[in-house]
């Protein structure tokens, strides 16, 4: 008995989906991409503001920002599904520039905890996951491409804030606080412009592409009887829901290590001041291209075949880590550790979007087995399985480094990556069998 997957044709796309993926887009820039540019923080903490504190505490302010972004997701889409985006988005942005302007006032640890750690992680949720519902909704026949089009906003956002923090702070001498108030006067319009753009289809919209789960047995037809509107405890009883969530959590366990920590790998092998903090803005860079090429690509050869190929990818690059010792070779590395990883550093959000070509990804894998009423729990529960991952996987990579170099890191890294994509390889089995077929 064979499994036929079939979607209705694609809609034509409304203005209104067009800005939505835009707004998505300058959300993320100012939430994942300001996360994703912690290494510089994290730097200049460990040499000026911080100074002293050790290389498993400092990289907590980063982590617990992650991980309450992610936590944040489950209730997010609950809430997205049950009213709308607006709200969220709103009290979200308020937030956010809040604890922008906070950090600028600290200069003791706990300070900066509560600031960009606490603070900001829990605002930066409120405004990150919204768009990631409302754009599967907008475009569920694109659902790949708008993904990566939005969380390109976090590899953008990667590569602004850390070229403007290392401007500010080093070269035009700014000072700390008043670098880090110019980054909030820059997300303002931006955070205003997203609560504007990103507004939910009409309710009357075209047929949704059916979920992964609801496929039809060839030769049969489709239950006319619809979903119940709120499905989330079938969803979390689905293996393959429960299998991509414990994928997910393995590969993000140590997907944000090189991204972190590639600034100092790079001042340990000759690499000036400047540069290292330029390794991480190449990095995201290439994370750009990595999170809008496999989305194409996934639309079309399937969400769930290319995921696993860049999680492998990526697992392989951070195995080659510390074979890489020349400055031209570490920018080699970056760049293809930045495209592999793109899809899933998030998500999603992080998608996550995990964070990077990973990171896009996890929010169209959630939206294939959901239905559209339930899209947002669904994508909202993947993200919030991944917050205790991201909350140890980095400080477990600190304590790897400084007990046992890079290479411990590097491995940890590599196979943490790998066994996600054998879970994900199990989910994607469970789906169908047959290796040949876009799941």
């Amino acid at each position: 008995m064979t499994v036929a997957i079939s979607n209705p044709a694609a809609p034509p796309v409304s203005a209104r989906a067009y800005l939505s993926v835009i707004g998505g887009t300058c959300a993320l820039l100012c939430t994942v991409g300001f996360v994703v540019a912690f290494g510089v923080f994290q730097g200049y903490y460990t040499e000026h503001l911080l100074r002293g504190m050790s290389e498993f505490d400092i990289p907590w302010i980063g982590s617990a920002s992650i991980f309450l972004l992610y936590v944040s997701a489950p209730i997010c889409g609950v809430l997205v599904d049950r009213f709308g985006p607006k709200v969220l988005l709103i009290a979200g942005s308020i937030g956010v520039l809040v604890a922008i302007f906070m950090i600028s006032l600290c200069s003791q640890y706990y300070q900066i905890f509560l600031a960009q750690a606490v603070l900001l992680g829990i605002s930066m949720g409120f405004v990150t996951w919204p768009p990631f519902a409302v754009v599967s909704r907008n475009l569920p026949h694109h659902r790949g491409l708008a993904l990566g089009v939005i969380t390109g906003g976090s590899s953008v956002g990667g590569i602004v804030w850390s070229i403007m923090i290392e401007e500010l702070l080093t070269k035009r001498n700014l000072g700390f606080p008043w670098t880090v108030r110019v980054l909030g006067f820059t997300m303002l319009p931006l955070l205003a412009f997203a609560c504007i753009s990103i507004t939910e289809p009409p309710k009357q919209s075209q047929p949704q592409p059916r979920p992964a789960l609801e496929a039809t047995v060839e030769g049969g037809s489709a239950s006319p009887t619809p979903k119940p509107e709120y499905a989330s405890l079938p969803l979390l009883r689905s293996t393959v829901f429960i299998s991509i969530c414990v994928g997910f959590g393995l590969a993000f366990l140590g997907l944000f290590n090189p991204f972190f920590y590639i600034s100092s790998y790079a001042a340990g092998h000759g690499a000036s001041a400047q540069t290292s903090s330029y390794m991480i803005s190449i990095m995201n860079a290439a994370t750009l291209f990595g999170r809008v090429i496999p989305g194409i690509v996934a639309d079309r050869v399937g969400h769930y075949n290319v995921m696993i190929f860049v999680l492998l990818a990526s697992g392989i690059t951070s195995f080659c880590w510390t074979e890489v010792r020349s400055l031209t070779g570490l920018v080699i590395w970056s760049i293809a550790y930045g495209f592999s990883s793109g899809l899933a550093s998030d998500s999603s959000v992080l998608i996550v979007a995990n964070v990077k070509a990973i990171l896009s990804l996890q929010g169209a894998c959630a939206g294939k087995i959901a239905t559209p009423q339930n899209q947002g729990k669904a994508i909202g529960f993947l993200q919030g399985s991944l917050a205790v991952t991201v909350l140890v996987g980095s400080p477990i990579g600190g304590q790897l480094l400084g007990h046992y170099g890079y290479l411990s890191l590097s491995m940890f890294t590599g196979a943490t990556l790998v066994m996600g994509a054998v879970v994900m390889g199990y989910a994607r089995l469970c789906l169908n069998r047959s290796v040949m077929v876009a799941v």
